[in-house]
């Protein structure tokens, strides 16, 4: 009898079911299931307006995936209950949320409906930038090296960013929450009855470091007096590894979903590092770039070093036994999406008529902040520049330099690793970009230099979860061992043109004298201009 795992991969506007093979990696079955409330970035579902910057969710709609997806699995591959082993749940982080003391979210709470502090707070909410700037400078007094893993940077976009947010701006909403807590661990929890918060969250988002733990009470009191013991009232001190067990599923969440009651479950794990070994890497040298709304960039060490501009180095933090190294952009789909919705240009049209422009051919530079940018400077208030537009600057010469500044940025990550003595042998690419989008794969390669290889499986976050589910499960005694079985080879990949790729370096050397004047300091202007706006938007009309 064929043995089966399920890979959950929660994204931003969707989460994926996907039913995988455990002999040969096969995607049986899979279901996407979009959130009925989506992304909720100008109000919440009773009307209650939200500021801007804000990106929020209803974790109900991570229950529904679970009510939804699964059932369709078991029926498209018509396969019993028993025959899956196990289960595995990525999520997109740093996506938190405030709960009772036993994982009822607050937002579920008739009082606190309206209260926008209430609901999940999604990986893209940039408003507690304020908050970030401020425990980079309280790190940076300290001198104690708390963020030294994040190079003194700390996002808005992570744990503490949007605790302290909830903190200062809705204290009686802190006050009733008794636990803050990573989406991907909250869904493991409602499915397991056990909160088992992860590794991997905890490392990358949550000032977490394997042997030393939380930063220490002195630091949360110089931030806040009321955060003082907000680990030991709040969080917990108790990690969990990558591919351990987090328990097993309850019989109502086997009543859900159609499947036994006791099924493992693994604990959680970012939806960008679950990507890794289902792409066949389980070894230092090669970056996965896993590409979708925002770009992640995944890289495997033997030692820990600390690079400009990375947004954190993590024992353990990918898979046991490395060193994790991880970088991004926070705007790459979505930048994309903004350009089609902004010029109501029919995606393939775009693409076409991109596809014809030589590279340097528009005149044109871009920087790729339109939200905000991961690295290498971690700065969420930095926007988007178009330099060189003319009265005949067509739509799609904007379109394909937007798709270069993306592939700029990245060539900036790149040379971030290569200068920390991080080699960066092959660069592997996964995710819903490389599959809707040849141009985009094909600028990529031009502008980097290197070859891009794309794994069987373009879903690589969704089986990588799968492989977390069979590693907890028992059915492999190592992650080496799941990729070996389940990964897959390479089945196609993206040359670089190197004419094209000597035209791109002029024009990068264009986007890095604009990237270091608006991001190192040269010209503040960003944040005065975002600080203009944030005050004309608290003006009653």
């Amino acid at each position: 009898m064929e043995k089966f795992s399920i890979g959950l991969d929660y994204g931003t506007e969707s989460g994926r079911v996907m039913l995988v093979r455990l002999s040969d990696g096969e995607e049986a079955a899979w279901s996407t299931v979009p959130y009925r409330n989506g992304v909720m970035d100008t109000a919440l579902p009773d009307g209650t307006p939200l500021a801007h910057d804000w990106a929020l969710q209803d974790p109900e709609d991570y229950l529904h995936v679970l009510r939804e997806g699964v059932p369709a699995v078991l029926g498209q591959a018509a396969i019993a209950p028993e025959q899956v082993v196990g289960i595995g749940v990525d999520f997109t982080a740093c996506t938190m949320l405030p709960t009772l003391a036993d994982g009822t979210p607050l937002c579920a709470l008739p009082r606190f409906r309206s209260e926008p502090h209430a609901w999940v707070k999604l990986w893209k909410h940039h408003a507690a930038q304020p908050q970030a700037t401020r425990i980079e400078e309280t790190a940076a007094r300290s001198g104690d090296g708390i963020l030294k893993i994040y190079n003194g940077k700390y996002s808005s976009e992570w744990f503490f960013s949007k605790v302290l947010q909830i903190l200062e701006e809705a204290p009686e909403t802190y006050a009733a929450a008794g636990r803050m807590i990573e989406a991907a661990d909250w869904i493991v929890w409602r499915m397991t009855g056990n909160e088992r918060r992860n590794e991997c969250c905890a490392g990358y988002k949550d000032m977490w470091i394997k042997g030393r733990g939380y930063a220490p009470r002195d630091f949360f009191r110089a931030l806040d007096q009321r955060l003082e013991n907000v680990v030991e009232e709040k969080l917990s001190t108790t990690m969990y590894p990558l591919g351990s067990r987090a328990g097993g599923l309850t019989a109502e969440m086997a009543a859900i979903t159609g499947l036994l009651e006791g099924t493992p479950v693994a604990v959680g794990v970012i939806d960008a590092h679950a990507a890794v070994p289902a792409c066949g890497v389980t070894r230092p040298g090669s970056m996965v770039m896993i590409m979708g709304t925002s770009l992640c960039h995944m890289l495997l060490g033997e030692r820990g070093r600390i690079i400009e501009g990375v947004a954190g180095v993590v024992e353990d933090g990918i898979l046991p036994g490395s060193w994790g190294y991880e970088a991004g952009q926070a705007a790459v789909g979505d930048l994309y999406a903004w350009f089609f919705k902004t010029f109501g240009m029919d995606p393939d049209e775009a693409t076409i008529k991109a596809s014809a422009l030589r590279p340097g051919e528009t005149g044109l530079v871009a920087l790729d902040w339109w939200n905000g940018n991961r690295s290498v400077l971690m700065d969420g208030d930095l926007s988007g520049v178009l330099l060189g537009a003319t009265l005949n600057t067509r739509p799609e010469e904007i379109y394909r330099a937007l798709i270069e500044s993306t592939a700029f940025g990245t060539y900036t990550v790149i040379k971030a690793f290569e200068n920390g003595g991080v080699p960066i042998e092959r660069l592997v690419a996964c995710g819903g970009l490389p599959l809707k989008s040849p141009l985009v794969m094909q600028v990529f390669a031009d502008v980097t230099g290197r070859e891009i290889l794309l794994p069987r499986s373009l879903q690589a976050s969704g089986l990588g979860a799968a492989m977390h589910g069979a590693v907890a499960a028992g059915a492999f005694a190592s992650f080496d061992e799941a990729a070996a079985a389940m990964a897959g080879g390479f089945e196609r990949g993206f040359k670089p043109n190197l004419e094209a790729h000597a035209v791109y370096d002029r024009v990068y050397a264009e986007y890095m004298l604009l990237h270091d004047w608006f991001g190192r300091g040269g010209n503040d202007s960003m944040h005065r201009l975002k600080a203009l706006k944030l005050a004309a938007a608290s003006v009653p009309a």
